[in-house]
């Protein structure tokens, strides 16, 4: 059985008829992201699609009103006729996941909390959420924040639901933050470098007057497989930088950036859709799309990713890239009845200590429901998230399993 309340009164009544028949929720829009974290363990399906309208978008005030079940796709759509973005760079992850692209919602973008290359500098999607409404495992209906940018009024629960996978609350109605999009934007490449150097020259673009938005870099193995021609022609890695902002300032931080790493003589700049492609690729992790072997995304300090991300791509025979400065090591590694979560988290902790962790981003059903797919929490970090969930979700009905057994 599946409830499919067509407004935020329904969903409110869906919630209180499981309460009363003890019945846990599966939490879902498009179902896109059914394949990221553990499979849920609930009794019904809430179908939050119907729930798919644009309450108020305000160009001018930069404020933007949507339904949980909104398109991305019509959004972005929608927000590039005003010349505007959701500056966190939403990525795609349907294709990694063998789904066609196109079909996730605002709400499974912000339920799952991710954000693309822009992170750097734009933060995440927790950062842009503004308020929200919803229903909590009470069967109560709540708003948290607001419409106004400046407005922080309970702007803690935004970023609580925002990242939690539907485990806190039944979201009706997400308020965002809108910016305009960058005119014009280019990519200064510089090629041939190994990961340990990328990680040098993208620590010291990131610290130079050039303000650089993002910062990746591809080893040879992954270059490759990019569409952009530009960069699978250069038979080798390639280390990307993204200047972006009006077109004269572009052009003169773009040359700034170039003195500044004169010593790198193999470069090149990619234009704006050069541009825009390779860093599309680079958030929806598209060299991994078209295969099924298990993906990790590890977050770590970005002078640490190299040691890291090259350490385990050649001990297990897997491939990696860098994004985030090198604070983003997307690995993809050979089958394994356990994705290899033992080594991957054993080398992890050894380099990083506890200031890394690791992401199960794409494993068959059969690995997910064995492995932890986000990392463990620390004891205390475990008992205080608990307590958390017990204040929004007493019963445990939203989503059980989903995140943490």
């Amino acid at each position: 059985m599946a409830w499919t309340p067509n407004d935020a009164a329904g969903a409110e009544q869906a919630v209180k008829d499981a309460l009363a028949q003890g019945k846990a929720l599966e939490l879902v829009g498009t179902g896109t992201r059914r394949g990221f974290g553990r499979a849920v363990e609930a009794d019904e399906v809430l179908d939050l699609s119907a729930l798919n309208g644009v309450v108020t978008y305000q160009p001018e005030e930069l404020i933007l009103a949507v339904e949980p079940g909104a398109p991305m796709s019509e959004i972005a759509a929608m927000l590039t006729e005003r010349g505007q973005c959701l500056a966190f760079e939403p990525p795609d992850f349907g294709p990694l996941w063998g789904l066609p692209a196109g079909l996730g919602t605002v709400g499974g973008a912000m339920m799952t909390g991710r954000g693309g290359p822009r992170r750097l500098t734009a933060g995440g999607p927790r950062d842009h959420c503004l308020g929200l409404k919803g229903v909590n495992g009470f069967g109560e209906a709540f708003a948290a924040g607001g419409r106004v940018v400046k407005n922080v009024t309970g702007f803690d629960v935004c970023k609580l639901a925002t990242g939690s996978f539907g485990t806190l609350c039944v979201v009706t109605e997400l308020t965002l933050k809108v910016l305009p999009a960058p005119p014009q934007a280019q990519t200064l490449v510089i090629r041939g470098l190994s990961d340990e150097a990328a990680m040098a020259v993208m620590s010291k673009a990131l610290g130079c007057p050039a303000q650089v938005s993002s910062a990746a870099h591809l080893p040879a193995d992954i270059a490759a497989r990019s569409q952009v021609g530009e960069l699978s022609a250069a038979h080798g890695a390639v280390t990307l930088l993204r200047v972006e902002g009006v077109g004269p300032s572009v052009t003169a931080r773009i040359a700034h950036l170039a003195q500044v790493l004169s010593s790198e003589t193999r470069q090149a700049v990619l234009d704006r859709e050069a541009s825009q492609l390779a860093w599309k690729e680079i958030a929806d992790a598209s060299f991994f799309v078209g295969r099924d072997d298990p993906v990790w995304k590890l977050s770590v300090a970005p002078t640490s990713g190299a040691a890291v991300g090259r350490r385990l791509a050649d001990e297990l025979s897997g491939r990696c890239f860098y994004d985030w400065g090198g604070g983003a090591v997307w690995l993809e590694l050979p089958a394994a009845p356990d994705a290899h979560a033992g080594r991957v988290r054993q080398v992890l902790a050894q380099v990083a200590g506890g200031e890394g962790h690791a992401t199960l981003m794409r494993a068959g059903a059969a690995v997910r429901a064995q492995v932890a797919p986000f990392q463990p929490l620390a004891p205390g970090v475990a008992a205080l998230t608990e307590r958390v969930r017990t204040q929004f979700d007493p019963q445990r009905i939203f989503n059980p399993g989903r995140m943490y057994a």
